[in-house]
């Protein structure tokens, strides 16, 4: 849910970067927090699990506009992927408005991206919430190993694996290259801070 700051005239979105262990959740962070200049984002905060990351930074994009008088800032968040951090995983959940799925294109990750993925609808469910009502987008990511001697699953078998029941955008992504980055970024901000004005049209009374 939004954050509504009266004094300040900001709106807080929250999005979360959701998948299976080591899929490139983090890269993308990383990715998008060194591209952006010093004014549009603040610190990184990170939170040391073994083996990976929990990320957390505000970002905010300069060219959003506003809602009713309300700049927007967007706060990007990861989840550690791996099992023993389930508990984490749904409490960064918590007041989610808007979701990126990243799938791993490694054929040896197929069943982690489907485990994964029930993985946020039974926490998405904990919290009263659904992918039908909250804005996501699959990223299909490690794209750059296709056609190497790496085995890797096809577009079209991610797309039956994880999209037949979300069918929402998709966007191949090479994170570690800042390929697909930040087009994933400018399509989920870009539905998120619709959903939040629907949900939020009020703040101007």
């Amino acid at each position: 849910m939004a954050l509504i700051n009266l004094s300040k005239k900001e709106i807080h979105c929250k999005i979360v970067y959701y998948g299976p262990g080591r899929c490139g959740k983090t890269t993308n962070l990383l990715y998008i927090y060194n591209a952006m200049n010093n004014q549009a984002r603040s610190k990184m905060l990170t939170i040391e699990t073994k083996g990976e990351r929990t990320l957390f930074f505000d970002l905010l994009p300069l060219n959003l506009g506003k809602i009713n008088g309300f700049n927007i800032r967007i706060q990007l968040y990861t989840v550690p992927g791996q099992i023993i951090y389930k508990a984490t995983r749904k409490l960064v959940l918590k007041g989610v408005d808007g979701l990126v799925f990243v799938a791993d294109s490694l054929k040896v990750r197929q069943a982690k991206n489907m485990e994964s993925l029930q993985d946020l609808h039974h926490n998405l469910l904990d919290y009263n919430l659904n992918t039908e009502e909250i804005p996501i987008i699959l990223q299909f990511n490690k794209r750059d190993l296709v056609n190497t001697t790496i085995p890797t699953l096809t577009k079209e078998e991610l797309e039956i694996d994880l999209n037949s029941e979300l069918n929402t955008k998709v966007f191949e992504a090479a994170a570690i290259k800042g390929i697909g980055v930040f087009e994933t970024l400018k399509e989920i901000s870009k539905r998120t801070i619709q959903y939040v004005a629907t949900k939020h049209l009020s703040i101007n009374h």
